[in-house]
């Protein structure tokens, strides 16, 4: 099978000088790196929306004239299309003490059947039964459910008496009374997710009640069935239900760290595209110094009747073929390391910093084209002018001066 001349010539060039060598690592080394941060930055972003989400929920619904009649609020609400689960909810803050420390919550009344159709809290649970949250009688005390950095903490376990205190007091003869109340440890669980498992302490609706002096729920929680939709959702319970439905959805409520986890993404991409852009100076580099050591070789091709785009072909291709070898290298490199350090955990970090015990990377497809495409395209446009340098040269001039 015949090849272009053009290509043979490029091959042949290619092949005799070292330099290419250094040419193509150079944009691999580039290529594997934007991979790899790429891959990185996409698994923090969605590692941490999997792990929000799977301890929260999508959207929150609140309503001005109160939820006296949640079952019935629930119900309705579960109409709307798209919505999967739905559950009431309490939120508060409390300071619970044990014999071995005192630190801050965030209190959160839960109905326990509900729950599990918002929040996967149930599948957490490592010690104890969310249903445990239900006191069996009167006598007995009421319980919570502690996260396991949080029982860890105040050194407690399943069956364990914690006192906790809220700012919502009673009135007494000497003024505002805030007396701590004693709870059950129901239960201890792990979502893997540390601004939870550290601080976050779970009751059922009635004992959640009591703590913050309400007579109802505050708030319904929705999960829907694409997470992309929950704008919609939150924006079709108060058109379908009225304006007296106050909503909200998970990407309003975590807005700024999205955001700031995408504009890192963008930094990081940029810069470490300037180590491909290098690796395309470098590719510069070496076709001009090439052009002027073939000078000879250039004006013998166009005295045997070459025209000068067939020689700025040659090293346009000569660079094109630097840089696609180069961009698969790394790209495949890139993509293998990446599945490596994800699928065996391979960096860990401080999860209370982090929010994640390791480092995750996800690459996705269209991240991995763009970056393949842009390489390429780099890579090219670097080919541009030496290769223009080496069509403009006089035959006669580079055999008089060769």
């Amino acid at each position: 099978m015949s090849i272009p001349f053009e290509l043979h010539i490029a091959l042949r060039y290619l092949m005799a000088r070292r330099y290419s060598v250094v040419s193509i690592l150079g944009v691999a080394v580039g290529v594997m790196a934007l991979v790899i941060a790429l891959a990185l930055m996409t698994g923090l972003q969605t590692e941490l929306r999997d792990r929000i989400l799977g301890a929260t929920a999508h959207v929150f619904v609140w309503k001005q004239s109160g939820l006296a009649n949640y079952e019935a609020e629930v119900a309705e609400i579960r109409k709307i299309p798209h919505v999967k689960g739905a559950a009431p909810a309490i939120l508060g803050k409390a300071m619970v003490s044990s014999p071995s420390g005192t630190t801050f919550i965030s209190l959160k009344g839960i109905d326990p059947v509900l729950e599990a159709d918002v929040s996967e809290l149930e599948k957490g649970v490592t010690s104890g039964k969310l249903a445990d949250l239900n006191t069996a009688s009167d006598e007995a005390l009421d319980g919570i459910f502690l996260g396991k950095d949080l029982a860890q903490t105040l050194a407690v376990s399943v069956g364990d008496r914690v006192e906790v205190t809220t700012p919502h007091g009673t009135l007494g003869p000497g003024g505002m009374m805030f007396r701590p109340r004693p709870l059950r440890v129901a239960g201890i669980y792990f979502m893997n997710l540390y601004e939870y498992d550290a601080t976050f302490g779970f009751v059922s609706l009635p004992v959640a009640e009591r703590l913050t002096n309400r007579s109802e729920p505050e708030l319904i929680e929705l999960t829907v069935d694409d997470i992309d939709l929950a704008p919609q959702v939150a924006s079709a319970i108060t058109a379908t239900l009225g304006p007296q439905y106050i909503t909200q959805d998970w990407t309003t409520m975590n807005r700024s760290l999205f955001e700031a986890l995408w504009l890192e993404k963008m930094a990081i991409s940029i810069t470490i595209s300037l180590i491909v852009i290098v690796a395309a100076l470098n590719i510069v580099g070496s076709l001009v110094l090439l052009v002027m050591e073939k000078r000879s070789d250039i004006a013998i091709l166009k005295t045997m009747g070459a025209s000068s785009m067939a020689v700025m072909y040659v090293f346009m291709l000569q660079g094109l073929i630097i840089g696609v070898t180069g961009t698969v290298v790394g790209a495949a490199t890139g993509m293998t390391l990446s599945w490596v350090l994800d699928h065996y955990r391979l960096i860990r970090v401080s999860g209370d910093v982090y929010q994640i015990s390791y480092l995750p990377f996800t690459l996705l497809p269209f991240d991995f084209v763009i970056v393949v495409l842009v390489a390429v395209l780099i890579c090219f446009i670097a080919t541009i002018y030496p290769s223009r340098q080496a069509a403009r040269l006089k035959p006669v001039e580079a055999l008089r001066y060769g």
